[in-house]
């Protein structure tokens, strides 16, 4: 069993208000769990207009396709117009 941890750090240009950003956010957030059934929250950077970071954990029995999910992740965050990907930081935890 594998255990994956993924932490994405966003700065949203266009974030005037904790409105605007939670917007993004929402959205972002809805569109990932929506399409992949993941874990999602955002964690960090509450009360910040224009950065964020979100977690992501997800679990799977190959190592390989939990790399393939989450790189599909980062992927689709990449391409997220309103948002630019700051850091991405994957955790792999594999249970013998």
């Amino acid at each position: 069993m594998i255990v994956a941890v993924s932490v994405f750090e966003l700065h949203i240009p266009a974030g005037r208000s904790l409105k605007d950003k939670r917007r993004v956010v929402k959205a972002l957030k809805e569109r990932i769990h929506h399409r992949y059934r993941v874990s999602i929250a955002e964690t960090d950077h509450h009360d910040l207009h224009q950065r964020a970071e979100i977690a992501i954990a997800a679990v799977h029995g190959s190592r390989g396709e939990m790399e393939r999910l989450m790189n599909s992740i980062h992927t689709m965050i990449e391409e997220v117009p309103e948002a630019m990907l700051i850091s991405w930081d994957p955790q792999y935890l594999e249970s013998a």
